[in-house]
């Protein structure tokens, strides 16, 4: 019983993982309390932790280099980071997709609002913000694939 709750609440943290919710830590989280439990071995909570820190890392990544390819500074990175995360709030009351698109939204206008305060050049603040909105993008679309992998492995080592 305790098993299909914790593969439940992967499933769960897996939906979430796009929306800027850390998702994948929920799911380690699951896997090490199987662990303490004794239900999930240490290779397979070693590999999923890996799994979580890499997608964060790339994600890190991901939209820092395309901020740059794009032409923004370090002040439209955080621009974006603190828009996204306004976004995913502004989104909330409309349930899973309205967090979604408001949080690629206000990454796209995090961005460019920076830009725009340092640039105050309209077409470069835009350039960047949709530099930085395909970043994120990308880097939902990385985060989602890992939180496959460590749902599929952790649903495994709960159930055998």
């Amino acid at each position: 019983m305790l098993a299909i709750l914790g593969i439940l609440i992967m499933g769960i943290a897996l939906f979430l993982t796009p929306l800027g919710i850390p998702g994948l830590w929920i799911m380690v989280g699951v896997l090490a309390i199987g662990t303490i439990a004794g239900e999930v071995g240490i290779f397979t909570i070693v590999v999923c932790l890996v799994l979580a820190l890499g997608a964060e890392i790339l994600e890190y990544l991901i939209v820092q280099k395309l901020n740059v390819r794009y032409g923004g500074s370090r002040l439209a990175f955080w621009g974006a980071i603190f828009g996204g995360v306004a976004g995913v709030i502004v989104g909330m009351p409309i349930p899973l997709i309205g967090s979604l698109i408001a949080g690629f939204i206000g990454t796209f206008a995090g961005a460019m609002a920076a830009t725009l305060y340092e640039t105050k050049r309209f077409d470069s603040a835009a350039r960047v913000g949709w530099g930085v909105l395909i970043g994120r993008m990308w880097a939902a679309a990385t985060k989602v694939a890992a939180g496959i992998v460590i749902f599929v492995l952790g649903s495994a080592a709960l159930l055998v």
